[in-house]
């Protein structure tokens, strides 16, 4: 169990998928992501094991990510956030996202 006050640490914002990138390098089958949270935080990069969403699906949507995890190196790419999705053992991982036109950089809580 944590308690409320850790959970207000984790940093979780809306962010407007901006590139869709292949990660040939990659393990696991992910796609490179640029995503756009705001002025505040500016552009980010994240590899996604997200597959079953095709470059056209992810291109212009929006997504909920992590934004205060330190940078993780993924094979030869800094994964600077991390997108949330459920993870479905029949569909895959399913993301989580607004269901309306949420403004890029919002808080998640």
């Amino acid at each position: 169990m944590i308690d409320f006050d850790q959970f207000l640490q984790v940093d979780m914002r809306v962010g407007r998928v901006s590139a869709v990138d292949d990660f040939p390098e990659a393990r696991k089958p992910a796609w490179k992501l640029t995503i756009d949270f705001g002025p505040e935080l500016g552009s980010k990069r994240s590899s996604a094991q997200i597959t079953t969403y095709t470059r056209e699906q992810l291109l212009n949507t929006l997504v909920v990510a992590v934004v205060n995890f330190p940078p993780r190196q993924i094979g030869p790419f800094m994964s600077e956030v991390l997108v949330l999705g459920a993870l479905d053992d029949t569909l895959g991982v399913v993301l989580l996202r607004p269901d309306q036109d949420a403004a890029v950089g919002s808080r998640i809580g």
